[in-house]
């Protein structure tokens, strides 16, 4: 089970707020009162898939909040999904004898575990069936056949064993956090599709006595658990059904689960159903996605004027509330973390490892969701540089840096952490960074205190502290508001990135370093623990759409459009300026 996150505790170091016409922020994470709630009566425009193309229906209720009811080999009983809806971590560990304990080991154990070192090969060494315990100190390791255990936790074991504890049988089924663990990490060894059909044929193989009769009552009384294993994998990670090998070996199971038993067989029915749902689901999201970017380069932004200026619409006329911006900003951000499958930030490395780079399926690197959320944070940044550096008057440039302030500041209410780092580097972009005689018209208090929440030195430990807050505040929340956590996401695909440079997939014994997929599976499994959230704000059709398909400035348009703002102030900037209108220029004849 992961470490319970300490409370973030108060925020000493920020400075008092001493601008009179922007009070302080009370964040969440400093006292104990609930956060700003929603207001009423505020939105009156609907948001539907009819009138626009970026609102596509969520994920079915049953996939984001549903919870696993064990299956009992005496009873045909199914739970409608397995999707995680809390931490796997959380569910109390089987005490079947084949599988001692694989709660995740705590990092303590790395400095006094024997199975990371040399000595792994001495104490996890493949011994068939055979038993062996070694104590060390107040510590035991142990291996059972080839898998290697320290203190009661796996940590590691040959990718035959793994497998085969992924097995389930008459008398005993996996620990629901090892089948997340494996089935997460399982893909930087081999193909989805290779895994699940060693399964399925190991699963019915064991059942094979000579006696067809015998077989057959065999087969009934673990077919539930096999439906119980294909529940969870098709629920919590359905994108791997997207192959269509995947889907014929589902079709061959559900046939085969027919001839024994009927309950089971209506069981992986309605399972079937459910994956052609969310996948149909994330079918469309893909498109509209694909839609709206196609807008938003069909209208590219033309160069800075008086004359397109004045007729442009902007934020403030579409927002001019930064409580219900910040809103329409989450909803966003959640939609979009919605549809991210848990095994692509695995996906997003399996290519390091130069074993399987002959793989088909490691070339291509399923991440299209995860890719296409980084680039909303993109345009979220570009699209606040480009409101800032686009009007004429100096007197509105700093009233909108103004106004977006006032928006980070209340996505960090909120909890919104990656919309508000979106804001703050927009806001630190160079060409909106120059603009000096802007910036002295601007009270930058709240920014500053935003700014040091946001700090990157010490690795972002003033972040980390506020990210804890929001977590702690969720997981005691009395409102679907406070249960919002949106992570700085780049930073958090950071974290696994070098988790999985600095650990390696394999120990000096062949075995598969098991903690390292622990440590994996944790933080994986935070994020969609905090990707279940439903966003309780109400929906602004206009502004959802101004957001998503609003043109912005390429980096080149933003340094020209800084540049007519504020003119150069020495001849670099002069001759950038130059270069920049005839580059620009240039491409315009062209196109």
């Amino acid at each position: 089970m992961p470490p319970t996150t300490p409370h973030a505790g108060k925020f000493n170091s920020c400075p008092p707020y001493s601008n009179n016409n922007h009070p302080a922020p009370q964040s969440p994470y400093r006292s104990h009162t609930a956060p700003k709630p929603s207001r009423e009566n505020v939105y009156n425009g609907a948001y539907s898939v009819a009138e626009n193309p970026y609102d596509v229906p969520q994920p079915h209720a049953a996939y984001r909040s549903s919870s696993v009811s064990s299956v009992n080999a005496n009873e045909h009983h199914y739970s409608s999904s397995c999707a995680i809806s809390g931490n796997p971590y959380s569910l109390p560990q089987p005490q079947s004898p084949r599988q001692h304990s694989t709660s995740c080991p705590g990092r303590a154990y790395r400095h006094t575990s024997n199975c990371s070192s040399s000595s792994s090969d001495q104490s996890c060494r493949n011994s068939g069936s055979s038993t062996k315990a070694r104590l060390y100190g107040h510590s035991i390791t142990a291996s059972y056949g080839e898998m290697c255990y320290h203190d009661n936790s796996l940590v590691s074991a040959s990718l035959e064993a793994l497998i085969q504890h992924l097995v389930p049988t008459v008398d005993y089924y996996p620990d629901r956090s090892y089948v997340f663990t494996f089935l997460l990490s399982s893909r930087l060894f081999l193909h989805p599709y290779e895994l699940m059909t060693r399964v399925c044929h190991l699963c019915v193989e064991q059942q094979r006595s000579g006696d067809a009769l015998l077989d057959k009552i065999r087969f009934r009384e673990v077919a539930p658990k096999l439906v119980q294993l294909l529940t969870e994998w098709t629920e919590t990670f359905p994108y791997d059904f997207r192959d269509e090998r995947m889907m014929r070996c589902l079709k061959d199971m559900t046939l085969q689960v027919a001839r024994g038993d009927e309950y089971s067989w209506r069981a992986m029915q309605q399972m079937t159903q459910r994956l052609i749902k969310r996948l149909s689901a994330l079918g469309q999201y893909e498109e509209a996605v694909a839609a709206l970017n196609a807008v938003a380069q069909e209208r590219p932004a033309s160069l800075k004027s008086k004359q397109t200026s004045a007729q442009r619409s902007d934020i403030l006329s579409m927002c001019d509330d930064p409580f219900v911006l910040a809103q329409q900003l989450t909803h966003i951000e959640l939609d979009r973390l919605s549809f991210i499958g848990p095994e692509e930030f695995i996906q997003s490395f399996a290519m390091k490892d130069p074993l399987e780079n002959h793989k088909g399926f490691f070339r291509k690197r399923k991440t299209s969701n995860l890719e296409a959320y980084v680039n909303w944070f993109n345009r979220l940044s570009f699209l606040v540089a480009t409101e800032i550096c686009m009007p004429v008057k100096k007197k509105h440039r700093a009233r909108i840096i103004e106004f977006f302030i006032d928006v980070a500041q209340e996505c960090f209410n909120i909890g919104n952490f990656n919309s508000l780092m979106a804001i703050i580097t927009g806001m630190n972009m160079s060409p909106v960074a120059r603009l000096k005689k802007t910036w002295n018209k601007v009270n930058t208090d709240k920014f500053e205190i935003l700014e040091h929440q946001m700090d990157p030195s010490s690795n972002f430990s003033n972040y980390r502290t506020a990210l804890r807050g929001a977590t702690q505040r969720s997981e005691t929340a009395h409102s679907s508001q406070e249960k919002i956590v949106i992570p700085f996401f780049s930073l958090l695909i950071k974290d696994i990135y070098f988790l999985n440079e600095g650990c390696a997939n394999r120990l000096p014994n062949g075995h598969i370093n098991f903690e390292k997929l622990w440590e994996l599976a944790k933080q994986v499994s935070e994020f969609l623990v905090w990707r279940q959230v439903i966003c309780p704000f109400d929906r602004d059709r206009r502004i959802l759409q101004y957001l998503v398909t609003t043109p912005v400035f390429t980096e080149d348009e933003l340094h020209l459009a800084s540049y007519e703002s504020e003119g150069p102030e020495n001849n670099m900037e002069k001759d950038s300026r130059r270069s920049l209108r005839s580059s620009l220029l240039h491409r315009e004849n062209r196109s």
